[in-house]
């Protein structure tokens, strides 16, 4: 699933932001950016210290699959970090106009079934939250890009029920699932000859 390069969206929250991006953001942005626009899944870990940029860079991201009319879900171990990406993703993208769900354990039953249903429908371009994303009644219309933070907290089978949420026929069904672009992120040092090695063929970015 190619998503062409970012487009105005991704323009007006670079121009919206405090700050510029720094070079080695760039960089990796520009590696992420190539490989969406691949039609081969993206496979990519994005490592970087605590307050480096990687939630900056992985909204961007965000932004290039939504403009293609793809999902995006964002999934973090814990509550805190989680909720955390929520309030920087709904504070960069809400006032582009795109709407920024959260999804977790602790959301009321009567809201969870609302919220399953904007997702089945296409309706939420962006969910963010917990383990919650990879239950079996969670079902993605078109997602385009799995991110996962602290990807190591995560099983093997955990980050894998993510990447392969399926899409949805049009008649509510569950189709063979399109694996989606995967964006993995990390705090904690891995040498890059020992990623490459543990996780075969993914590819790293270093900020």
């Amino acid at each position: 699933m190619p998503h062409r390069q970012p487009g105005g969206l991704h323009e007006q929250l670079l121009g919206a932001l405090p700050f510029q991006l720094t070079a080695a953001q760039q960089r990796v942005c520009e590696e992420i950016a190539q490989d969406l626009a691949r039609p081969q899944p993206m496979h990519r870990l994005l490592q970087g210290d605590v307050g480096s940029g990687k939630t900056i860079v992985a909204a961007l991201a965000a932004l290039q699959c939504v403009e293609n009319g793809y999902q995006v879900a964002l999934m973090a171990p814990t509550e805190i970090l989680a909720e955390q990406h929520y309030a920087k993703f709904s504070a960069w993208l809400t006032p582009l106009g795109i709407e920024v769900l959260w999804l977790s354990g602790a959301t009321k039953k009567s809201e969870r079934k609302q919220l399953l249903a904007s997702i089945a429908q296409g309706a939420a371009p962006v969910v963010v939250g917990t383990h919650a994303l990879f239950e079996d009644d969670v079902l993605f219309r078109n997602l385009g890009l799995a991110v996962i933070d602290e990807q190591h907290r995560f099983g093997v089978r955990q980050r894998l029920a993510l990447r392969m949420k399926g899409s949805l026929a049009n008649d509510g069904a569950p189709e063979a699932p399109a694996q989606p672009h995967q964006l993995m992120m990390s705090a904690t040092p891995i040498p890059r000859t020992l990623a490459m090695s543990y996780y075969a063929d993914l590819d790293v970015s270093v900020i």
